[in-house]
């Protein structure tokens, strides 16, 4: 007993740096994913600048400082509670609606590829605008809660029904989970990126922004044009064929496994 003491007291240090190691290294790959991204970096600068003064001795601007990163924290917390939120059901394991991610069988993948793909092949000749997300290994728990539960298998005609522009539910995007749809009406975050043609809607923006957030692929299929675009990594690929679309997927959808 004495022997195990000695090597935890020896060890004990080096767990702890380890442990320590791996909760900032996820904190800071989940909210490089975020919106809140670049305040991360922004308090990142904010400690940087505390350290410095309180080793200048510098009291003044250290007290200043100090209020100064209190407050920010704070107005962290208030203005990213969605993505706070979506870290935490991350972290417990867990979802805020009563679907279960699950991964889906060879033949069930290929089934769910050629409705997707033809549903987006029907939308482009029809002009039917539609935003489609559909969840890899993040939690899209926070999006199906801002939207209407449905909790259906995938279909084209259930789809058509809901992007139809007299449908109600047609504003918003659909979120897919497995090979059921797990709501629709959902509201994305639209991405921030300045860089991005200003010939893209909102939908686009929209699936860009929640490709940015979370590692989803989300199809878009322009009312105005007809294209199919595939977002995911904070990437968009642009008018894209109905075989492109399927082996883009089929690509993407196997990473989860």
């Amino acid at each position: 007993m004495h022997i195990f003491k000695n090597i935890l007291f020896y060890w004990r240090p080096f767990v702890e740096i380890i442990i320590l190691w791996y909760a900032i290294y996820h904190i800071l790959v989940f909210f490089e994913r975020t919106r809140a991204r670049n305040v991360l970096r922004g308090l990142i600068v904010l400690i940087i600048i505390f350290f410095i003064f309180q080793r200048l001795g510098l009291s003044t601007l250290d007290w200043i400082m100090t209020k100064i990163f209190a407050i920010s924290v704070i107005g962290v917390f208030i203005l990213f509670q969605p993505e706070l939120r979506q870290g935490l059901a991350r972290l417990g394991g867990g979802r805020h609606t009563i679907f279960t991610s699950f991964i889906l069988k060879e033949e069930e993948l290929e089934v769910l590829i050629k409705q997707l793909a033809r549903t987006a092949e029907d939308f482009s000749e029809k002009k039917i605008g539609a935003l489609i997300a559909l969840e890899r290994k993040n939690s899209l728990g926070v999006y199906i809660d801002s939207g209407v539960q449905i909790d259906s298998m995938v279909s084209e005609e259930l789809l058509e029904s809901i992007f139809m522009h007299y449908s109600p539910l047609h504003d918003g995007g659909v979120v897919i989970v497995g090979s059921r749809i797990a709501a629709a009406a959902c509201l994305f975050p639209l991405t921030d990126n300045t860089r991005l043609s200003r010939t893209y809607g909102t939908r686009h923006r929209a699936a860009l922004g929640l490709s940015e957030d979370t590692d989803a692929v989300v199809i878009v299929v322009s009312e105005e044009t007809g294209k199919i675009s595939l977002a995911t990594e904070g990437h968009i690929i642009s008018d894209i064929s109905k075989e492109e679309l399927s082996r883009t997927l089929r690509n993407l959808l196997r990473q989860k496994r």
